[in-house]
């Protein structure tokens, strides 16, 4: 009995010393190093193991012609297909849009709609159709548009062998800096927009303390790197910024066209070491 003791013990210390070896313990495995250099800030080691670890997520799927991908699990969807039921008329009522064609569509004069979600730095993923056949030129060909906080405005436009000024066209930060280039797909294909925003800051008298900047792709094609934003949408006229809260509605532009939309998901953009 006493040699099996003997024996037994010796095999769980040679567990625990395999173990210690290994970085196992309760909490966890051991990575990373101490004697590097510290970062700026004076928090963390270069190649530090305390660093919070990034949070899991299941990645989205792309989308096709037929079918709209799915989005990422820790995106909130503003439109799956199905109903109008995160967006308002502005007014807080029942958004008027329509359902159908694969999407929902602008219900021309019923005005823009608004989500009832607000974002602040966010990823935002939407899917659009401008109509087919194409009616119009310039700015009156699948007019439409993306507005962060209800003001920053992306263009939405049909651009395919359509000329308009470059600053109003598909990818363009409205009235400011058009897209890099001209990616857009025919009348009737869905196109996608992928927005990386980052929202401005104000100073508590309300001064600005930071812009808003953009990074944009359209159909996988990048067309805004970092841009920074003068103000907000402005027709004919420079903006100014005016001061607001860290978050704002996402709104979709009523322009008199009856484009289409689908697919649209928003992520949060968070620093992981913030709570």
């Amino acid at each position: 009995m006493t040699r099996r003791l003997t024996i037994t013990t010796t095999l769980s210390l040679a567990a625990m010393v395999a173990a210690a070896s290994l970085g196992i313990g309760q909490e966890g495995p051991k990575v990373g190093y101490k004697d590097t250099p510290m970062l700026p800030g004076g928090k963390w080691h270069v190649h530090d193991g305390d660093r919070p670890q990034p949070p899991i997520i299941t990645p989205g799927t792309a989308s096709t012609q037929d079918e709209p991908g799915r989005a990422p699990s820790d995106a909130v969807a503003l439109f799956d297909g199905r109903d109008l039921s995160h967006w308002h008329d502005g007014k807080g009522g029942p958004a008027k849009w329509k359902i159908g064609e694969g999407g929902m569509v602008v219900a021309p004069g019923t005005g823009s709609i608004v989500s009832k979600d607000e974002f602040g730095d966010c990823q935002l993923h939407l899917e659009w159709a401008s109509p087919t056949p194409p009616k119009g030129k310039d700015q009156g060909r699948g007019n439409s548009g993306l507005m962060f906080f209800g003001r920053y405005e992306m263009q939405i436009l049909d651009n395919y062998d359509n000329i308009t000024y470059p600053d109003g066209q598909a990818g363009a930060v409205y009235g400011q800096v058009p897209p890099l280039v001209n990616a857009s797909r025919k009348p009737g294909e869905w196109q996608t927009y992928d927005v990386m925003f980052t929202a401005p800051r104000f100073k508590a008298d309300g001064a600005l303390e930071s812009p808003a900047y953009v990074t944009t792709l359209i159909n996988g094609v990048l067309v805004q790197n970092h841009t920074q934003l003068l103000g907000p949408m402005a027709f004919r006229a420079l903006p100014q910024y005016t001061k607001h809260g860290p978050k704002g509605p996402i709104l979709l532009q009523d322009h008199s066209n009856p484009t289409r939309f689908r697919n649209i998901w928003v992520r949060e953009i968070k620093n992981i070491e913030q709570p």
